[in-house]
C-alpha cells in the first residue's frame, strides 16, 4: 500500500509523459491522505463524437475515494474511512469501491515517487521509490463522484493495489507480520488502454511492476 506520494511538479511533465493538460497543479504536491491531487482520466463525454473533447484531461480530486452511493448525511463517516488504496482483490464487492469498478472509471495517478516503509532494521525507515529511468510513475487507480450536503459534485480516487509477497523488491517493506503489498504502476505503453478498459478487463492491468526498473532510496528525515 502507499500513503505518501509526491505528484508532479510540472506542468510539461504532465503534458510529455501523459498526454493530459488540464487545470493548475494543485497547492500539494507532497501527497497524503485527503489531500486535493491530480488524476487522469477520460472524459466521460469521449463518445458524443466531439472532436473537441480530448482523449485524456486531468481532474482534482480527494486522495480517498468517497462512493457515489454516499448520501450527503453519510459523508463524515466515509471521509473517516482509509480509502487511499483499494485492495484489487476485494475492490469489486467493496461498497465504497464497487461503484467505480463496476462503472470502469479507471484513472492514472501521476508520481514523481512514492514512499513505503523500510522495517527491516527494526525501525521504520521511509524510502523513496522512482523509476530507473526518471520518469515519473502512472498509478492505476479509480475515481468516482460524490455530492455534498450543498448537491455539489466532488472528485476522489484511490489506487489499485495487489500482492507483493513474492515481488523481488516490494517483499522488503511493511512490517515483518504483515502482507506485502504494491500499488500497480502501469506500464507507459499502458495508459491509453487502462483508461478505455470496460470492468472485465480491469484485472488484466493489475500486474506488478518490474523490480529493476525501480530504485529505492532510504530517506530517513
Amino acid at each position: 500500500m502507499c500513503s505518501h506520494y509526491q505528484g508532479i511538479k510540472k506542468r510539461e511533465q504532465m503534458e510529455k509523459y501523459f498526454r493530459a493538460r488540464g487545470i493548475p497543479l494543485p497547492a500539494n504536491w507532497d501527497m497524503w491522505p485527503t489531500y486535493t491531487g491530480e488524476f487522469i482520466r477520460r472524459p466521460p463525454e469521449w463518445d458524443s463524437g466531439d472532436e473537441a473533447v480530448p482523449e485524456r484531461e486531468v481532474e482534482t480530486g480527494r486522495w480517498g475515494l468517497v462512493s457515489a452511493m454516499t448520501r450527503a448525511d453519510g459523508l463524515a463517516k466515509a471521509e473517516k474511512l482509509s480509502t487511499f488504496n483499494a485492495r484489487s482483490e476485494t475492490a469489486a464487492k467493496s461498497y465504497t469501491f464497487g461503484n467505480a469498478w463496476r462503472k470502469g472509471q479507471h484513472c492514472i495517478i501521476p508520481a514523481a515517487a512514492i514512499f513505503e516503509p523500510d522495517w527491516r532494521s527494526g525501525k521504520a525507515v521511509a524510502t523513496r521509490f522512482t523509476r530507473a529511468d526518471g520518469a515519473p510513475m502512472g498509478i492505476a487507480g479509480l475515481w468516482d463522484r460524490n455530492k455534498d450536503a450543498d448537491g455539489n459534485w466532488r472528485y476522489s480516487y484511490t489506487m489499485l493495489t495487489i500482492n507483493a509477497d513474492a515481488h523481488p523488491l516490494f517483499k522488503h517493506y511493511h512490517r515483518p507480520d504483515k502482507e506485502k503489498r504494491m500499488v500497480v504502476i502501469l506500464p507507459d505503453g499502458a495508459y491509453g488502454d487502462w483508461l478505455t478498459a470496460g470492468p472485465g478487463e480491469t484485472r488484466d492491468f493489475l500486474l506488478p511492476y518490474p523490480a529493476d526498473a525501480l530504485v529505492a532510496t532510504p530517506e530517513p528525515k
